[in-house]
């Protein structure tokens, strides 16, 4: 199994940023990608933004293209989402994960164990 601990999040303002880690350890070898997924209260999970462990391959939700981007240290087995230009409707915890594919990263088919997320709040 793939152990996941993410870290970074706070309070920011509006229109700030914020960038989040999470290191993978364990049986990440079995999977294809690694992931940042995010859950406002009372809502759905849902797919941020995927990256391939070589970096080359990435792939966004369409609500945070243009503002975040995320980059990976294979080395590290370390995954980063830079947020910038937060909205209030980006508060949410964020969790990251890994996966054999970004299809299905997207419908939330992971390979991993869940972690304790990172809690963003984005204040107006």
């Amino acid at each position: 199994q793939v152990q996941l601990v993410e870290s970074g999040g706070g309070l920011v303002q509006a229109g700030g940023s914020l960038r989040l880690s999470c290191a993978a350890s364990g049986r990440t070898f079995s999977s294809v990608a690694m992931g940042w997924f995010r859950q406002a209260p009372g809502k759905e999970r849902l797919f941020v933004a995927g990256i391939s462990w070589s970096g080359t391959i990435t792939d966004y939700a369409d609500f945070v293209k243009g503002r975040f981007t995320i980059s990976i240290d294979d080395a590290k087995k370390t995954v980063y989402l830079q947020m910038n230009s937060l909205q209030p409707e980006d508060t949410a915890a964020y969790f990251c994960n890994v996966g054999a594919n970004f299809p299905r990263m997207r419908s939330l088919s992971v390979s991993g164990n869940w972690g304790q997320g990172t809690q963003v709040t984005v204040s107006s």
